[in-house]
């Protein structure tokens, strides 16, 4: 029988030449670790994220370490205040927790790549992202307001700064503040594409910030929308974001395609506590391999077009790829 077909298993008989012709990859250098640092002492564990902790600012010199170590060059802090109030003060006060961290960060390895959060969510007892009047989220008002919170962090030794409050014209507004100030190099990532997701519930338990009423619907994005999106990424392109990020990760990767198609920036996945949690939850039952599901899930996102991926699960992939001699 006289069959002509092309043999595409001839590429996957053999190890080697399976990794040599392998078109996407997942290095340790591609992840940004998020980290919870609060004013307590010690380390205290978020039960609903299995490997997660509180870290206060001894704890994290010594996450710092374990970092270093593992070789993840970089970080993403969040910030717990010790008291809340109406205008999110500890977001922007020189001694806040952030503030605080950067330092803490910074003196024990100079080179750790330190990003942070940039949102009032975590400092107002409304739990909403911007400032609140009569059960409002009012915008402009927010916006002077953020850009403090982006230059107190700078000042404190920041390398980059992620505003993730959904505000528009936040961007700008950032931008214009560290320009004036003299950080024109200092790179703006933007959560320029963040959906009101399910998948935060494990996040809002761990950063202490779920809402006191409604929801974040009125500013994040509606999760049927992609053309929104682009629309999004254009306005903090044109306010001079450097790095475009889509959040959440896994559910979007649809988005990520089409904003890393539209845009010359890099790009950054955010995979969120919902992801990770589900697969902790599932690999604690015995029913998934935790470690091919997570490095599946990565070579996806990368394969989506991120370059960043902020990620629970480095620490992990670090080790994995450490094992396997990667």
């Amino acid at each position: 029988m006289d069959l002509h077909f092309d043999r595409h298993r001839r590429i996957r008989n053999h190890p080697v030449l399976r990794d040599m012709v392998r078109e996407t990859r997942v290095l340790t250098s591609d992840f940004m670790y998020p980290l919870f640092v609060t004013h307590d002492e010690g380390r205290h564990p978020v039960l609903s994220m299995p490997g997660v902790d509180h870290l206060s600012l001894e704890e994290l010199k010594r996450e710092t370490e374990t970092l270093s170590e593992l070789g993840v060059p970089a970080m993403m802090i969040f910030g717990i205040p010790a008291i809340k109030d109406d205008l999110s003060s500890e977001a922007y006060a020189e001694n806040g927790i952030v503030q605080q961290a950067i330092q803490a960060v910074k003196q024990e390895n100079s080179r750790m790549f330190v990003a942070t959060d940039v949102c009032l969510c975590q400092y107002n007892p409304a739990g909403h992202c911007g400032v609140v009047h009569d059960d409002q989220i009012l915008n402009d008002e927010s916006l002077e307001l953020l850009a403090k919170t982006a230059l107190s962090h700078v000042q404190a030794g920041a390398d980059l700064v992620a505003p993730s409050d959904m505000m528009d014209g936040r961007v700008a507004a950032i931008r214009t503040k560290l320009d004036k100030e003299g950080f024109v190099q200092t790179p703006i990532m933007s959560y320029a594409v963040k959906y009101a997701s399910a998948f935060y519930g494990p996040f809002r338990e761990a950063a202490h910030s779920t809402p006191a009423f409604g929801d974040r619907r009125t500013y994040q994005m509606d999760p049927a929308n992609v053309r929104e999106a682009m629309r999004e990424a254009r306005s903090d392109v044109a306010e001079g974001a450097d790095i475009l990020m889509v959040k959440p990760a896994l559910a979007y990767m649809d988005v990520m395609r089409a904003v890393k198609e539209s845009f010359d920036l890099p790009l950054a996945a955010y995979n969120v506590s919902g992801e990770y949690a589900m697969v902790k939850a599932a690999a604690q039952q015995g029913w998934i391999d935790e470690q091919a599901v997570v490095m599946e899930m990565m070579t996806g996102l990368k394969r989506a077009g991120a370059e960043i991926l902020i990620s629970y699960f480095a620490k992990d992939v670090a080790r994995y790829l450490r094992a396997s001699g990667s």
